[in-house]
């Protein structure tokens, strides 16, 4: 008798689960009388030139000295060597001050690399990662944007370069963009504008 009790009770505690289970997921689904069934694999969604992989924020005084700007770097793409890095700043309006697109291999610093010659593909996209990491480093920003000894402009927008120089107060923030080339950008109070004021 005992030998038939034990697979009797085992049996119940099996179907009492079940049903435990089968309640749980039917209390969470969206259509308890259907049986779920997983979306098949063609039928998924999948990445695009649009899809963001990784994304890095920070505020910092910009365009204006009582309120800071928003400061964003969107890695935007399928895989991260041949993505794109979207760099958008923002006010504390909401307006977009800034809005602007870099290769990702632009981030990568190859003096990061051991060697460089026989770096893997992942060693190149930790790389762009700690580049977006580091984009946004507090010694990328200076103040004021222009230093008082410049009296010659080194970028083609004369008017522009004179409006930032002339405010003491201005926000000069550098970064590499593509090719390597490195610029600085800053926003002209006078021009309601954010204006490239050295590359």
């Amino acid at each position: 008798m005992k030998k038939l009790f034990l697979p009797v009770v085992f049996a119940a505690l099996l179907v009492q689960s079940s049903c435990i289970t089968t309640e749980r997921e039917s209390a969470s689904s969206k259509n308890p009388d259907r049986v779920f069934t997983p979306t098949p694999e063609g039928q998924r969604a999948r990445l695009t030139s649009k899809s963001i992989l990784n994304s890095v924020r920070t505020t910092h005084h910009f365009s204006d000295n009582k309120t800071k700007d928003n400061f964003v770097l969107l890695l935007q793409g399928t895989k991260i060597l041949n993505s794109q890095a979207r760099f958008i700043i923002t006010s504390s309006k909401g307006d977009t001050l800034r809005n602007e697109v870099i290769p990702a291999l632009a981030l990568l610093d190859e003096r990061e690399l051991e060697d460089p010659q026989a770096a893997t593909v992942r060693d190149k996209e930790i790389g762009i990662l700690k580049g977006m990491n580091n984009f946004f480093r507090d010694d990328h920003f200076t103040s004021p944007a222009i230093p008082r000894s410049m009296t010659t402009a080194p970028v083609a927008d004369q008017e522009a370069w004179q409006a930032v120089r002339d405010d003491n107060k201005s926000v000069g923030f550098d970064y590499i963009t593509s090719g390597g080339r490195e610029r600085r950008i800053s926003y002209a109070r006078k021009l309601n504008k954010a204006v490239i004021v050295a590359e």
